[in-house]
């Protein structure tokens, strides 16, 4: 079978260098980053997540490193807080005054310590910290802690702008021949819309699993459409 990945045949030369594309953090972060310092006021914050469309920002100290986060949610406690219980002891009312409704500026209304990441983390690093702390936005920061950027959820999804070619391409290069050092002339491969399918035989079931596994690994591939055959047993 012909392999439709691209016109040029994979030399042996491709599989030695041929490595595969990572997008790195630093790639498609932001560095115009809003951000306010710790003294920062209640107001002048509403201001400015309202004037910059965001619904966060980072808190700097004043070496500027990020210290937290103040987020939306932070800013709308003040306005959902129960109001105090008649009769209620001095003791309640102080530690009402520390919590978050009453809080006037950024380092008391602040979620910390902020969940940041390295600018040289690559961006599936990026999406799992997202999903496993349920946030859309990551300060990025250097080895110094201090603020270097900003990373959106939307910032991570760029990964599947890449063009089919250069997917279909590292796979031929990278994942049949380099890694599973198979003849990619013997496999047919198509990518459309950064879905992936891939037909022909392999030896077996346990490798036509790791082939499909390590595909859905190159970043750009939505999915993957198995049509590999294989020997029984």
């Amino acid at each position: 079978m012909t392999s439709q990945t691209t016109d040029q045949r994979t030399t042996a030369d491709q599989r030695i260098t041929a490595t595969p594309a990572t997008t790195l953090v630093q790639d498609v972060m932001t560095t115009r980053v809003i951000s306010v310092t710790e003294g920062a006021g209640y107001k002048d914050i509403v201001t400015l997540l309202r004037r910059h469309r965001v619904s966060a920002v980072p808190v700097l100290d004043a070496a500027g490193r990020v210290t937290g986060v103040v987020s939306e949610a932070d800013l709308l406690m003040k306005q959902t807080a129960p109001g105090l219980p008649v009769g209620a002891v001095r003791l309640a009312w102080r530690l009402r005054e520390r919590s978050k409704a009453s809080a006037c500026t950024a380092a008391e209304l602040m979620t910390s310590p902020a969940v940041t990441i390295g600018a040289d983390a690559d961006v599936a690093k990026a999406a799992r910290l997202m999903r496993d702390r349920n946030v859309r936005r990551l300060p990025v920061t250097g080895a110094d802690g201090r603020l270097v950027g900003i990373v959106s959820s939307t910032d991570v999804l760029s990964v599947y702008e890449r063009p089919d070619e250069q997917i279909r391409d590292e796979i031929t290069t990278c994942v049949i021949a380099g890694r599973f050092l198979l003849d990619p002339l013997d496999l047919d491969l198509t990518v459309t819309s950064g879905i992936v399918t891939i037909a022909g035989r392999v030896e077996s079931g346990a490798v036509a699993l790791s082939l499909l596994a390590a595909i859905r690994n190159v970043e750009g591939a939505v999915a993957v459409r198995d049509r590999l055959t294989y020997p029984p047993g």
